[in-house]
């Protein structure tokens, strides 16, 4: 578990640097910011899975990690539009 959540905290990084650059810039890399959002979702998705074994206080964890996740995916589509 805490591996999947080094990784989230990695993508979010990711996601976030290239919010970052999206936001500065009126044309970005758009591959790069699709891909940020892509992992956003699938570290998302590891953390259901994860959420099925863990016991309530790694459950806790999971559900901090997975609003993060979700609150930066929103950012990014918001940003889009």
């Amino acid at each position: 578990m805490e591996d999947c959540l080094e990784q989230c905290e990695s993508v979010l990084s990711i996601a976030k640097e290239q919010y970052k650059e999206a936001s500065q810039q009126e044309h970005y890399n758009n591959s790069e910011f699709v891909q940020s959002q892509l992992l956003l979702e699938s570290a998302y998705n590891d953390l259901e899975k994860l959420n099925h074994y863990a016991n309530e206080e790694q459950k806790e964890q999971l559900q901090r990690m997975k609003i993060q996740l979700h609150q930066m995916r929103h950012d990014m589509i918001s940003l889009r539009h």
